[in-house]
């Protein structure tokens, strides 16, 4: 018996996970899909990249068909799974169209910012699972499109993020319509109290499976840092991507203009490169993101947020051209790759006024970055002053609150759309 078959999974998926040459499981995956196929509520705590979408869709397929098997079939939605960002949902959706292809169950995925002709049509034909963003599914509940009162099984995916991005009241909305009668599954990176008070509020007596807490970093990805100046950015980034085998490269920049800046500079250079961020069109992002895949594009430039969901199998290689001011965004960064055991390895460019961030990092992840010396654009600059240090940390302070409500405001406009 293969991993897999030791967790009681149906033949239809196993053929598709075998295809897929998926033969063992993640952690997340070995504690939570024997739970969940024992139909118990989980509170989950589990970083992006550990394999946690597998772990509740395998055994939410597995119950639809064998449910579908028990009574005559009538199509309509029985599982709803919610996430923070379009690119997430996007790919949970053809995470279960890939393990669910020989089961027959039908799954369809609503966002915002398109056009919701292509999304109700799929609806009106009948679906098993439901994968939506907060805000275009209360607009299509509200317009009469969807129903949720035959929901079993209900899925709350990434609730820090969710919170973060000010979906509160959206998800208290939709908690309120779901029958009392469900399993009910709850996933999130960090357990602060405002995400265990929302976990009692939709589950009942969960098994918790923990996976991967936000201030490790997997040990199978290498880290290393190199100091630079600001005036000296480009010209190291560069430097570091003359080295061919750092191909594809996940790139992240602090701001949209910034990412915008690199891409430019990169293609000046003949790099193939393109950038994701909240001002492209969710065309222009899901054709950026594809040529990545498909290794067309060398480097994919992103902001953190763009980010938040993208899945690249085998993606080996993350660079950080700006340290993030918030710790945990680091980890969530570079947890893009080395996932499920695979090798990662994962560059950060630091200009003198993020050295502070750097510390911050380091005792967040309680670990000393590997230094990289050897190259043509060493840090210069001076050391800060007593005084410059007490203005930068009350720059830090003021652009860690803006950050959170500019990421607020900011998601606000763009999923509820």
């Amino acid at each position: 018996m293969t991993p897999f078959e030791k967790l009681e999974i149906i033949e239809p998926i196993l053929k598709a996970l075998k295809e897929e040459n998926y033969t063992h499981p993640t952690a997340i995956q070995e504690k939570a899909i024997p739970i969940i196929l024992n139909r118990q509520d989980v509170l989950g705590s589990a970083q992006t990249g550990t394999g946690k979408t597998a772990a509740f869709a395998i055994p939410i397929l597995q119950h639809l068909f064998q449910d579908q098997r028990q009574r005559n079939h009538q199509r309509m939605i029985k599982s709803l799974i919610i996430t923070p960002t379009r690119e997430l949902a996007i790919q949970i959706g053809e995470s279960l169209s890939t393990y669910g292809k020989y089961t027959g169950i039908k799954n369809t995925v609503i966002f915002g910012g398109v056009k919701q002709g292509a999304q109700t049509n799929a609806l009106r034909n009948g679906i098993d699972i439901l994968v939506a963003t907060p805000g275009r599914l209360l607009d299509l509940m509200d317009q009469g499109f969807i129903s949720l009162k035959h929901i079993e099984y209900f899925v709350l995916d990434e609730a820090d993020r969710m919170l973060d991005m000010g979906f509160i009241n959206d998800i208290k909305k939709i908690i309120a319509k779901l029958p009392a009668r469900r399993q009910s599954l709850f996933f999130s990176a960090t357990m602060p109290d405002n995400i265990v008070e929302l976990s009692s509020k939709i589950l009942r007596n969960p098994e918790k499976v923990e996976v991967s807490p936000v201030s490790s970093t997997a040990e199978t990805i290498s880290q290393y840092l190199y100091y630079t100046n600001k005036s000296d950015k480009n010209d190291l980034l560069v430097h570091i991507l003359k080295n061919q085998k750092l191909n594809p490269v996940l790139l992240f920049a602090r701001t949209k203009h910034g990412a915008d800046k690199i891409v430019r500079n990169l293609k000046k250079h003949k790099i193939e490169s393109a950038a994701i961020h909240g001002d492209k069109a969710q065309n222009q992002r899901q054709k950026a993101l594809t040529k990545f895949k498909d290794r067309e594009i060398r480097v994919l430039v992103a902001t953190d947020i763009a980010a938040r969901g993208i899945d690249i199998d085998k993606l080996k290689y993350v660079i950080n051209y700006d340290i993030p001011n918030v710790a945990e965004t680091y980890v969530h960064r570079i947890g893009r790759s080395g996932r499920a055991g695979d090798e990662g390895i994962a560059i950060s460019i630091c200009e003198p006024e993020e050295n502070a961030y750097i510390r911050d990092i380091e005792r967040l992840i309680n670990q000393k970055i590997d230094r990289v010396s050897e190259h043509p654009f060493p840090q210069t600059d001076s050391p800060m002053t007593a005084q410059e240090k007490k203005a930068f940390e009350k720059e830090k302070s003021r652009r860690k609150q803006e950050f959170f409500a500019n990421r607020n405001k900011s998601q606000n406009r763009s999923y509820r759309r």
